[in-house]
């Protein structure tokens, strides 16, 4: 457990007028998210049976919450990690067609994360994906759709300034693409997070790509599951977020394996035996389509829109009472 104490930290707005700006931030953006990206809002399960594949296995590591059902007795339920998957499964189930998506509101539990100012064990966010045809599954792609949603975000920087002027950031007006491969290069000698932070802060927000794969050091940048992101099409949107001196992470995203990308990664990975799952063998069969889709934070979000140390300033989550305490002491009030 760690904590960040900014010098001289002010939230600018009370707590109820932060929750206030919480529902603004939420309600407005996620609109404006499905009209700008041709998105249909749908709703989503909290828990999916574990034998359907279904689950994010995030780094491998993380243990999934479980329990069983009266009901549907030998089955293990698990508390979603994320969406990433059962998303394109939505998308085959509904009939969605090329250039059509879908964004639904994503609630799970991460019960072994490590509590900070950025992280919870309680992750809120926006899921999101959308139908592409073979032809677009290309790096152009990619960034056309980075570039949209830097848009959608840039103009809600805006609106928060409107209403709440004295809490609003301010946010860079492009952004950079860089690939983690280029960012070993260019700083050999720091990790992958200092690496981050460095890029971030000379350009304000970037968008770093091709994360997942072994590097020229023979070292990931940083951990992806091998059966929902194409490793060479994906990437993370990060801010430079000047109350935490470092680089904030607002969407993880990419273009979604094929039938090569998946038994490639699956080989790198070691995990060839998730090919018997029914979600897996749905893929390799062709039958579920192209897409690409991500997660927005929406407690981060509201933390880079406002300006917030701590992102239980704007969620609610349980958190020891010594980081409380030490929170209240400098201006942070957890909800």
């Amino acid at each position: 457990m760690a904590i960040t104490i900014p010098n001289n930290y002010d939230p600018h707005l009370s707590v109820r007028k932060t929750q206030e700006a919480i529902k603004y931030i939420r309600d407005t953006f996620q609109k404006e998210l499905g009209k700008e990206m041709n998105l249909e809002r749908i709703s989503a399960p909290l828990f999916v049976e574990k034998s359907s594949g279904l689950n994010d296995n995030l780094n491998g590591v993380e243990r999934p919450v479980s329990f069983d059902m009266a009901a549907i007795a030998g089955e293990e339920m698990e508390v979603v990690h994320s969406l990433a998957k059962w998303k394109r499964m939505a998308l085959h189930k509904y009939g969605f067609q090329p250039g059509e998506g879908l964004y639904t509101n994503m609630n799970a539990i991460r019960r072994d994360e490590e509590l900070d100012n950025l992280h919870s064990c309680y992750v809120d966010q926006w899921d999101w994906e959308k139908v592409i045809t073979k032809e677009e599954r290309t790096v152009e792609t990619l960034k056309d759709t980075v570039r949209n949603l830097f848009k959608i975000i840039k103009h809600m920087q805006h609106e928060v300034w409107y209403k709440y002027p004295e809490a609003a950031a301010k946010l860079p007006s492009k952004v950079t693409f860089v690939t983690t491969e280029e960012l070993l290069e260019r700083y050999p000698d720091q990790t992958a997070k200092e690496r981050e932070n460095l890029i971030a802060k000379e350009h304000g927000c970037v968008f770093l790509m091709k994360i997942g794969d072994r590097l020229a050091n023979g070292i990931p940048h940083d951990g992806r599951a091998p059966d929902y992101d194409d490793w060479a099409l994906n990437g993370d949107i990060l801010f430079w977020f000047e109350p935490l001196q470092c680089a904030l992470e607002i969407s993880s995203m990419g273009i979604r394996v094929d039938e090569k990308a998946l038994e490639e990664q699956l080989k790198k990975a070691g995990c060839e035996e998730r090919r018997e799952l029914p979600y897996h063998k749905m893929l390799l069969n062709g039958e579920l389509p192209y897409t690409i889709g991500g997660g927005i934070g929406q407690s981060r979000l509201c933390m880079l829109l406002l300006g917030r140390a701590h992102i239980g300033e704007v969620q609610a989550s349980i958190w020891p009472q010594k980081m409380r305490e030490t929170c209240e002491k400098h201006g942070m009030i957890l909800l």
